[in-house]
């Protein structure tokens, strides 16, 4: 990120210039400037009202399924770096001031990292003093009655000028830190409400719901390919399983499944007990990528599920039912509980496909609509009637797939 053009034109440190940079601070939370741009924006303009800040850094949880801690660190002679990662409360605070910050309630603290008054009492310490920095200050501020990193931030400041930082900038960095933890704060939230809606019901559906598509019947009729994939034998699996490995055994099926179409593009919209309702939005691309997309996130499905398969005692298997077709997209439910899903025949209509994957033994079937839609080699499997469906639909298997037979007859063999 460029370093801001900010003119100095007061005393290092100058009230009035460190003022207007909290004044800058609660604009771009206003603004919905991003994080790393606040955070490294802010200490690039300290540095430009002449504190001699070398170093800086924030670290906050955030609810999100793949990690629980962001962290953003800021030198002067290089951009913002963003890490994310995994940790227990302590694991990670492990050698810094902030674990005892934290218990103590102690929301600043000093250290000279040169010179005769310096302590280097925390093992983090050693690094910045061997990275050059003189002067350090770590503080903490709460959320409301928490206090710490689950309920706030943790942060610092650090210089190399030898002489370390003076009184008034000390008291300059004391007094912005606030506005920058409420301007964090402001933008920490909304990454939490991103982060869920996007977790709970898809990245495109949360952005919908966000924008405002909130009530009963809000929604648009799109064109899509779906797809529909059910878990094989789920009750004799939830029999014959505890509880908890059965819970692992669904998240290993999610993983081949829905894992394959969100690593293919595709939209995951409704994980229905051992289902998965998906959508591979046409857009820009049009139907013949979209249908690309699908038929490679199956094969990728199918590659994952014989690395499961091959650490597991209890063998999973499923089907994968492919369509084309116009669906509605938006809010169903009761005003108090709503979904936000597909509905329409293309959506009875592919879970029809799918089911039929059972009784023909194939794992993978398309609707002619999708298999019209790919110059690849296809199977017919001739017409078949589909529950609710008044007429027969002709379905087909990518040319060359095993049929299940054959699966039963290799597993034998291995």
């Amino acid at each position: 990120m460029a370093q801001p053009p900010v003119e100095r034109t007061e005393a290092a440190g100058g009230s009035a210039l460190v003022g207007s940079v909290a004044d800058w601070l609660m604009q771009q939370a206003l603004d919905e400037t991003g994080l790393d741009d606040i955070f490294g924006g802010c200490c690039a303009r300290l540095r430009a009202t002449g504190i001699p800040l070398a170093r800086a850094f924030i670290g906050f949880r955030i609810l999100h399924p793949l990690f629980s801690v962001m962290a953003h660190t800021w030198h002067a002679d290089r951009s913002t770096a963003l890490d994310t990662f995994n940790q227990t409360e302590n694991d990670g605070l492990t050698g810094t001031p902030y674990i005892e910050m934290i218990r103590q309630r102690i929301p600043v603290v000093r250290r000279r990292l040169a010179g005769p008054d310096a302590m280097i009492d925390y093992k983090s310490l050693e690094r910045f003093r061997d990275a050059g920095m003189t002067d350090y200050i770590a503080y903490v501020v709460a959320y409301g009655q928490g206090i710490g990193i689950n309920a706030g931030i943790v942060g610092s400041w650090a210089t190399d000028r030898p002489s370390g930082f003076n009184d008034a900038e000390i008291d300059a960095l004391l007094s912005i830190h606030r506005s920058l933890a409420v301007a964090c704060k402001v933008r920490i939230k909304d990454m939490i409400a991103r982060n869920v809606v996007s977790t709970y019901l898809g990245a495109n559906a949360g952005v919908r719901v966000l924008s405002g598509a909130i009530k009963r019947g809000d929604g648009e009729t799109i064109h899509a390919v779906v797809w529909f994939s059910d878990l094989r034998n789920s009750t004799g699996l939830a029999e014959l399983l505890s509880p908890t490995d059965y819970l692992a055994a669904l998240n290993s099926y999610f993983e081949c499944t829905a894992g394959a179409v969100l690593a293919h593009g595709g939209e995951v919209l409704v994980l229905v007990g051992d289902a998965v309702m998906a959508i591979f939005p046409t857009g820009a691309s049009g139907v013949s990528e979209a249908c690309k997309s699908a038929l490679a996130a199956a094969e990728d499905a199918e590659r994952r599920l014989a690395e499961a398969n091959a650490a597991r005692d209890q063998k999973l298997d499923f089907g994968v039912g492919l369509h084309v077709g116009d669906l509605m997209f938006g809010n169903i439910g009761v005003p108090e509980r709503l979904q936000f899903t597909v509905v329409g025949p293309a959506a009875n209509e592919v879970a029809r496909v799918q089911a039929l994957t059972k009784t023909l033994g194939r794992r993978v079937l398309a609707s002619r609509d999708f298999a019209d839609k790919l110059a690849v080699e296809w199977e017919s499997l001739g017409r078949h009637r589909m529950q609710g469906i008044a007429e027969t639909r002709e379905v087909f298997a990518p040319s060359g797939a095993k049929t299940e037979s054959q699966r039963d007859t290799e597993k034998a063999t291995t």
